[in-house]
Parts: C-alpha cells; structure tokens; sequence
C-alpha cells in the first residue's frame, strides 16, 4: 500500500504511459468491433474458399466466393443485376418503413393503454400465429403483380416483430422509475417522454433489427409469385436453369443489405439513445 493511499493501477501494464493506454482503448471501442467483424468475415470467406475448391467441388452444391464475384461482375457488366436490386430495394424500403411506422406506433398504444391493449391483443396474437408467407399467393392476387404487392408482403412480415417489440419495451420499464417521476410531479406526457419512451428504445431497436430480417425474406417470397424482376426472382430463375453463381450472388447481396441495414439502425441508435453507448 502506497503511503498515500492511493489505490493501486492494476489496470496498467507497467512501464506504459497514460496517454499511450488511454488511446488505444479509445481504438479498442471505436473501431475493435468492427475489426473482430472483418476478420470473422475474412475467415469465414478463407474456409469456405477451401472447402469449395478442394473439398466440394461440386459447382451445383457449392459455388466458391471468387466464383460468385466473378459471376457478379459478369452480371453487373449486363446491367441485369442493377435493375434487380433496384426494384427490390425500392420493394424493401417502402415496406419496411411503413411496418416501422405502424409497428411503432401501434406498439406504443398497446403499451401504454390496458384499453386499447385488451381490444388489439387478440388481433395481434391472431395474425402474428398465421403463417403470412404462405397467405403471399393471395395477397399477390389482391394487389396485382406490380410493386404494391411485394410491399405489402414486406409489410405484413415485418410489422408485427417491430409492434410485439415495442409493446413488450413499454411494459418492461422500471415501476419505480416511473413512481420516482410521479414522485416528482411529471405529468403523463413527461412520463412517456422522459421514461417509457426512453426504455423501451433497446426494445424498438431489436424489433426493427428483427424486422429487417423477416422484410428481406418478404422480398424473396413475394417475388417467387409471379415478378418479372427483383433478387427474389433472380434466384428463382438462377435456380431454374441450374445458374447456382448467379444464384449465391444474389443471396450474398441480401445478407450484406441485411448487415448494412442493421449497422443503419445502430447508428440511430446511437444518435437516438446515446446514454446507452457511453
């Protein structure tokens, strides 16, 4: 023990300077998640690499990752895969931001009202249990073909996980928190502001992440039903016609839309929530 006692550094390595230690911590939290990311990825490409060249080398089960950028550009130079990806990113976005939309919004008046909780709880329960992708069919054959339907498949998919998310965020928070803000004469509207809303943002954000997925897996199944274009109907025709490069392309550019749309809706977390990050 030090006679001034002071507690001992034993987070230190000895003979560092604090300046030095204090900013490579600062690298550790800005950018070591992001490079554990990079090299999980980079390894995982290496080892399926491998497998597919010198393991499985059967094209038709498995397609290496050299051979589906190759087929990529190939797809690019044509021009085909813009126009795909371009459709269903605008089917995705219109979809996805109507379900965040509603998801939230409803959510929020289901947590915060045993009222509106008690007439809307059996609707959700209801359709939530229903197996909305196979239902694609006949919502293809009310809305057409076109745009709309694709939107709403996307929509009917990915609602539900975004309102059940938030419901749940508005329920969970602390009693006594909201005790102490009564306590201290906030009013209703100050309570959802300034607590309910405030804690049930993790919730929300897991509900959209979750909502991500599902909306992409609406965009692959509306489009299996009658599409003339868009990355779901890329795979069904690359499927067709035994095309399986064109095939894992297009299902690597739903996983990277998935992974961008994810760090997307962190990063407004982030600027949302940023207590939560400190």
């Amino acid at each position: 023990m030090s006679s001034t006692g002071a507690p001992a550094d034993f987070g230190r390595p000895s003979g560092s300077t604090s300046g030095t230690t204090s900013r490579w911590e600062e690298f550790g939290i800005r950018y070591g998640g992001a490079l554990s990311g990079i090299i999980s990825l980079t390894i995982g490409f290496a080892i399926w690499e491998f497998v597919a060249q010198f393991i499985v080398r059967d094209k038709l089960f498995l397609v290496a990752p050299s051979a589906i950028v190759v087929r990529f550009f190939e797809l690019w130079k044509t021009g085909d895969i813009q126009n795909h990806m371009l459709v269903s990113g605008l089917e995705f976005v219109l979809g996805f931001l109507a379900a965040a939309v509603v998801g939230i919004a409803v959510g929020l008046l289901m947590g915060t009202s045993a009222r509106s909780r008690a007439a809307l709880s059996p609707w959700v329960s209801a359709i939530y249990a229903t197996p909305l992708v196979a239902l694609s069919p006949l919502l293809i054959l009310w809305f057409g073909l076109g745009l709309m339907s694709k939107v709403v498949v996307v929509f009917a998919v990915a609602v539900f996980p975004i309102l059940v998310n938030t419901q749940t965020g508005i329920e969970s928070v602390d009693e006594g928190l909201l005790e102490t803000a009564r306590a201290f004469g906030a009013k209703q509207r100050q309570l959802f502001t300034k607590v309910l809303l405030p804690g049930a943002v993790p919730f929300i954000v897991a509900g959209l992440r979750l909502g991500i997925g599902r909306g992409l897996v609406g965009v692959v199944v509306g489009e299996l039903f009658g599409a003339r274009a868009g990355v779901g109907y890329l795979i069904t025709v690359s499927s067709q016609i035994f095309d399986m490069g064109a095939l894992f392309a297009a299902a690597l550019i739903l996983a990277i839309v998935g992974v961008i749309s994810t760090e997307a809706i962190r990063y407004i977390e982030r600027k949302v929530a940023p207590w939560r990050w400190a």
